[in-house]
């Protein structure tokens, strides 16, 4: 369980907000918070002032040195005190500035900001994104009107500069959802040594997992003393307050899964999947040439490049009709289509090449059903044969009213076929040691790897028939074992 210290010069500072044990001042951390190793630490700098060698700055040059996770951290002092501001418009605030309502040449607005928030709607994007690069609790910024709002000054700030009640209340609310577990009574706090978010999303209309599995790796987590609470992307400046972060929504490296995962990893949180696998799985071209290199088999498999007929040509001679093409960030059997002709070709790779640079051009290859191998942490969890769509060559039919699915066979690994199990622990292998769906197709000639999922499906009913509560003691097993490794 982590524990969660908000640090002040003087009591009084705190006096307009909820009391609470976790506030404390500069002189009680100096002496009597000390890391021992055994729980990890996380310490909001709420000093007065953060001038170099001056309290605040130590505050976070002592925690960093204790091993405690603080905010803001002596890097982000350091880059407000040199980083020049042309360099932070280049960084994706100008086009949010030049979205606010135009003002007269000279015009300066001071604007405070808490966690990212701020009272002004209109300033509320811009007021996150500085706070994603220089994330500090409270900052003060500075706008200038020419031609343009710019950037004046960005600086720290404490909690006596903000301006009566409206914002003393919006920072209060801000840091009680910011960091909630601070809010929790002392004995349900030492129910858990650890803290696990699990990022979901509500809306996804075809989720990892379904609500029963994500109860039921609540409920596995709380066995072995992890306390599993479900985060959305809104959560995503509450990561440090846990010890690991379980990825349950379809991910992609242009995305907020990814960020997720990245921000995480840094925060020293154990993360599954980490940003390393999404990187290597969501890019069809990548994982393709990767499994190509390593031996590991896959169907005939070409690269297309746009405007090169010649290329085209040479697709339809080397893998014959059908055959499959594929953008690079398809998901659950989007953006795959199977092309049985020439003109077919021509026309949907112009159409697919529209959104990438290159496509895959894959051997069409039926099969009743796909293979997946859950594969975790280097090691086959379990089996199951996913059944194409009635009168479909997918185990996945989407059309825009609805998606449909094919049948399922859930099965011990042990009765899988040794080949599909073999194939799919080595691909797994060359992604990672994360949790991984390997799917495979097999017919009486061969045993070939279509692809490999850096968050497989987990629904109750489906992978889970065989194993039952064992499949989601297993993942949160690893959990527990990495999180006990990394405070050691």
């Amino acid at each position: 369980m982590a524990q969660f210290y908000v640090v002040v010069d003087d009591l009084k500072d705190w006096s307009p907000y909820f009391p609470s044990q976790d506030v404390i001042t500069f002189d009680d951390y100096l002496e009597r918070v000390a890391s021992n190793g055994e729980e990890r630490v996380r310490v909001i700098n709420l000093c007065r002032s953060y001038r170099y060698l001056g309290t605040g700055y130590y505050c976070s040059l002592l925690a960093e040195a204790r091993g405690h996770n603080v905010l803001p951290s002596v890097k982000t002092l350091s880059e407000l005190g040199r980083k020049s501001l042309s360099a932070i418009q280049w960084e994706g605030i100008e086009p949010l500035l030049a979205k606010l309502p135009a003002g007269k040449n000279g015009d300066v607005r001071e604007i405070h900001s808490w966690f990212g928030e701020t009272l002004s709607a209109e300033h509320s994007a811009f007021s996150k994104a500085v706070f994603e690069r220089f994330p500090c609790p409270l900052l003060e910024i500075s706008l200038e009107y020419k031609s343009q709002w710019r950037l004046r000054k960005v600086q720290v700030t404490s909690l006596k500069n903000l301006q009566g009640n409206e914002e003393q209340e919006g920072f209060a609310a801000t840091f009680e959802a910011f960091s909630s577990k601070m809010w929790r009574k002392p004995k349900a706090r030492k129910r858990f040594r650890y803290d696990l978010a699990i990022l979901v999303d509500p809306e996804e209309k075809l989720p990892p997992s379904n609500k029963t599995a994500l109860r039921r790796f609540v409920k596995a987590a709380e066995s072995l003393g992890i306390s599993a609470e479900m985060i959305t992307r809104k959560d995503y400046l509450r990561l440090p307050e846990y010890d690991g972060l379980f990825i349950r929504e379809t991910t992609a490296v242009d995305h907020h899964t990814y960020r997720f995962a990245k921000k995480a990893e840094a925060e020293g949180l154990v993360v599954m999947d980490d940003s390393t696998s999404i990187l290597r799985c969501t890019n069809k071209i990548y994982l393709a040439d990767l499994l190509r290199s390593h031996k590991v088999p896959v169907p005939k498999t070409e690269f297309l490049r746009r405007d090169n007929d010649e290329e085209l040509r040479r697709i339809a001679d080397t893998l014959g009709f059908p055959i499959v093409l594929k953008v690079p960030d398809g998901a659950f059997s989007r953006g795959v289509v199977k092309v049985e002709n020439w003109d077919a070709l021509v026309s949907e790779s112009k159409r697919l090449l529209d959104k990438s640079a290159l496509l895959l051009a894959q051997e069409f290859m039926y099969t009743e059903y796909d293979w997946r191998i859950g594969v975790l942490d280097g090691k086959p969890l379990y089996a199951c044969r996913y059944y194409m769509v009635r009168n479909h060559w997918q185990i996945y039919k989407h059309s825009s009213s609805k998606s449909q699915s094919g049948g399922f066979d859930t099965m011990p690994t042990y009765e899988a076929p040794k080949k599909v199990i073999d194939a799919a622990t080595k691909a797994a292998k060359l992604i990672g040691n994360g949790f991984y769906g390997v799917d495979i197709k097999q017919n009486d000639k061969q045993v070939v790897v279509i692809e490999v999922n850096d968050n497989p499906s987990i629904d109750s009913g489906v992978e889970d028939l065989f194993l039952g509560e064992g499949l989601y003691q297993s993942v949160m097993d690893v959990f527990l074992r990495r999180m006990e490794q990394r405070r050691r």
